[in-house]
């Protein structure tokens, strides 16, 4: 039986289809979900990155008073894995189903590069990666600079160079502790500013991210029974 991945679109979102084949060639099912659509019963949902309602007000902002997101929170609350990727990450942490902020990038100017992150904790996103795995996958965001005034926050992926070095030299937009991905406390929502997506065959120049997608499918399949 093969794992049901949602993926939710909204106006202004522009990765939805890379989500689609990176999903289809993890081997899992793509489910597409407009953002006026019920919640279908899948096994992930995943918040696309773009441009959502064009960034207006905040990115992510005015997602976060759309009515499927009061849905992906009680999925959430029930222990269903819920993945946001660039402005996918921006709307979970404006509804609250992460801690912290994203802020503009500190060169104030859209980054847009191919980085390496660090896996630092093991979580149903990374289940198939050893922690300390270097990982190279693309950026594209102006506002990606991560913040928590409190360090209430479970880091997932640090920026870091090609050897897995961390310092700020290889921080592209400020985010404190070199994040580029966390999960909550539960380990079942994840965010990060990398598009793992873009990076599912060697001929876009890595294939690491399929390994995220991959992971979260040996996941469900170890742990969920459902």
């Amino acid at each position: 039986m093969k794992r049901r991945f949602g993926i939710v679109t909204f106006p202004g979102s522009n990765c939805d289809s890379d989500c689609h084949y990176a999903v289809k060639l993890a081997g899992a099912e793509p489910v597409k979900i407009w953002h006026e659509s019920p919640l279908p019963d899948v096994d992930c949902v995943i918040l696309p990155g773009g441009f959502s309602y064009g960034d207006y007000l905040r990115a992510g902002a005015l997602v976060a008073a759309s009515p499927i997101m009061e849905l992906i929170a009680q999925y959430s609350a029930g222990g269903g894995l819920v993945l946001g990727i660039c402005n996918g990450f921006q709307i979970l942490v404006e509804t609250g189903l992460l801690p912290g902020a994203l802020l503009r990038n500190k060169t104030l100017k859209f980054i847009h590069k191919t980085v390496y992150v660090k896996s630092v904790k093991k979580t149903p996103f990374t289940y198939l990666i050893d922690e300390g795995s270097v990982l190279k996958m693309p950026i594209a965001h102006s506002e990606g600079c991560y913040f928590s005034n409190n360090r209430n926050f479970q880091t997932a992926f640090q920026y870091c160079s090609k050897d897995g070095s961390i310092s700020e030299a290889y921080n592209p937009n400020g985010s404190v502790d070199s994040v580029a991905g966390i999960v909550n406390e539960k380990g079942n929502v994840c965010g990060m500013m990398p598009h793992p997506e873009r990076a599912v065959e060697k001929i876009l120049g890595s294939d690491d991210g399929l390994r995220i997608f991959e992971s979260i499918i040996a996941w469900l399949d170890k742990f969920d029974k459902n």
